[in-house]
């Protein structure tokens, strides 16, 4: 694994490298966070008070999280201090911290969290399920997504893309594993992303294909162990 990525270095051509990578996918650089945020909607049955994005870098889903969670009080957290300045100009009604141990917010009803895992170091990722765990109320769901390791054109573009320098993709198993360990569960999975949306009649698929590994990314549904 590369050295630790910078990702205030990214802040202000982020979206920009986002485009280079996933262009042939779509141009419309706002379709992944469209369609990510909308898959959790499908995913949560109970009544959301309260959202955390944690790793929201500069904030691509918050619009789409307030929008689709209406009335939701949505929070935002990562380590990168650019990101969040940035985040919190273009999302006047959220709230952002900085991530940093001991950090005190409370406890949500959801919690989203899209392509941060492969940013963490495999050590550290334990330290990570416990803390959202923590971050959890007991009835809550947490949306996790992740860069499908079995599909080879997300590898490839993991390996051009500047700030997934440092990523270790993670097997949808291990990231069931690690959860297990903080006495979480898996409580469903599906892998999604197949097809570019100018594909419209295939896209409507996708809702049938979530067993397939083959898709670009996968989405895993976790909440606390009975």
């Amino acid at each position: 694994m590369s050295e630790k990525v910078d990702f205030d270095k990214y802040t202000d051509n982020y979206n920009d490298l986002l485009r280079d990578s996933t262009g042939f996918f779509t141009s419309n650089e706002n379709y992944f966070a469209e369609y990510k945020v909308r898959l959790a909607r499908r995913k949560v049955k109970h009544q959301v008070k309260r959202i955390l994005e944690y790793g929201c870098g500069i904030g691509r889903n918050i619009p789409f999280l307030e929008s689709m969670f209406p009335g939701a009080e949505v929070f935002g957290t990562d380590i990168s201090a650019a990101g969040l300045e940035l985040a919190a100009a273009e999302n006047k009604t959220a709230t952002f911290a900085l991530e940093s141990p001991g950090l005190e917010i409370g406890q949500f009803d959801l919690i989203f969290v899209a392509g941060v895992f492969h940013h963490i170091a495999p050590v550290e990722r334990p330290a990570v399920c416990q803390l959202l765990s923590n971050r959890l109320v007991r009835s809550g769901t947490m949306t996790v997504f992740e860069h499908n390791p079995y599909n080879p054109i997300t590898r490839s573009i993991v390996n051009t893309c500047p700030f997934d320098a440092d990523a270790v993709l993670l097997r949808p198993s291990e990231l069931a594993k690690r959860f297990s360990q903080v006495n979480m569960t898996v409580t469903d999975r599906s892998f999604c992303l197949f097809v570019p949306p100018r594909l419209s009649s295939l896209v409507r698929l996708e809702d049938h294909l979530g067993w397939l590994p083959l898709g670009g990314q996968y989405c895993s549904v976790v909440r606390h162990a009975k």
